[in-house]
């Protein structure tokens, strides 16, 4: 218990990963992150640098940098390549993992222009899905649909409250999409012909920030918390519950991210500089959908 909070892992689950708040480099505020196929953590700092974090937690380098302001990041299929949404450049860029080399991918053209790219997630059919937050306090359109050349269509057009952290369920049917500012998840059909169907509630979540999404292998899925800063889990019926809450923002400290490694579950704190490490005992789905 943290309060009046009923949580369902105790603070013995929960541990600081990594702490760079004085390393070289330094761990910049990091959101965004993604595992490698090798168990190495990836993460991105607020002003574009790109790290990659031994297995071990031991040894941080900065790989690559946007000069921006990184988002959401997401590994293709053979982790050759990372995908990283900017905030500064409005852009989505793609990231040679064994070489260092970065460069623009996609802003939305032909079919528009990318307001606010916050998280890419791969589709079964190997296209990457990016959410568009639009703008802050301006309700707007929402999903984008990116083929591997670069090209863009908006995908789901109707206005969301804000769309941050996107995760395909095991059947790659349908998309779940954390809706910030209207606290609450909800989930998108993929139609027969790879359409976006109409949107269909998950979870309401009255006074929280949803961020970052992520699947176990038993269909439960896992919700980063900005404020309060927690991690809650939605089971496959809708019950929302309390995974762990922080009641001092420290351990966990304005969580946005979220992803798997086994049955370690791994969020970025946009609130410090370092990552925790969420023991859950259950393993994560396999990323990306249908990889």
């Amino acid at each position: 218990m943290a309060g009046d909070v009923e949580m369902l892992l105790d603070a013995e689950a929960v541990a600081v990963f990594f702490d760079g708040t004085v390393t070289d480099p330094q761990l910049d505020h990091p959101e965004g992150l993604a595992i490698h196929p090798d168990g190495s953590v990836w993460c991105g700092g607020e002003r574009g640098q790109i790290y990659r974090l031994d297995a071990d937690g031991r040894s941080l380098v900065e790989v690559a940098s946007t000069g921006g302001f990184c988002l959401g990041m997401a590994f293709d299929t053979t982790a050759d390549l990372l995908y990283v949404c900017d905030l500064k450049h409005a852009a989505v860029f793609r990231l040679e993992t064994a070489t260092g080399r970065i460069e623009r991918f996609a802003d939305g053209t032909p079919g528009g222009t990318i307001r606010i790219p916050n998280f890419p997630a791969f589709g079964p059919d190997g296209a990457l899905f990016v959410s568009d937050s639009h703008a802050f306090g301006d309700p707007g359109p929402g999903v984008w649909r990116i083929d591997l050349d670069g090209r863009a269509e908006l995908w789901y057009d109707r206005p969301v409250v804000f769309a941050n952290g996107l995760a395909f369920d095991a059947s790659g049917g349908f998309l779940y999409v954390a809706e910030t500012f209207g606290e609450r998840v909800f989930r998108i059909p993929v139609r027969d012909d790879g359409s976006a169907g109409e949107r269909e509630e998950v979870a309401s979540l009255p006074g929280w920030l949803p961020d970052g999404l992520a699947f176990d292998a038993e269909g439960n899925v896992y919700v980063g918390c900005y404020e309060p800063s927690q991690v809650a889990r939605i089971d496959p019926s809708g019950r929302v519950d309390v995974v762990y809450r922080d009641m001092t923002a420290h351990t966990l400290a304005h969580p946005t991210n979220v992803a798997f490694r086994g049955t370690s579950l791994f969020t970025a704190n946009l609130g410090r500089w370092h990552l925790t490490r969420i023991e859950v005992g259950v393993d994560g789905l396999r990323l990306p959908a249908g990889g």
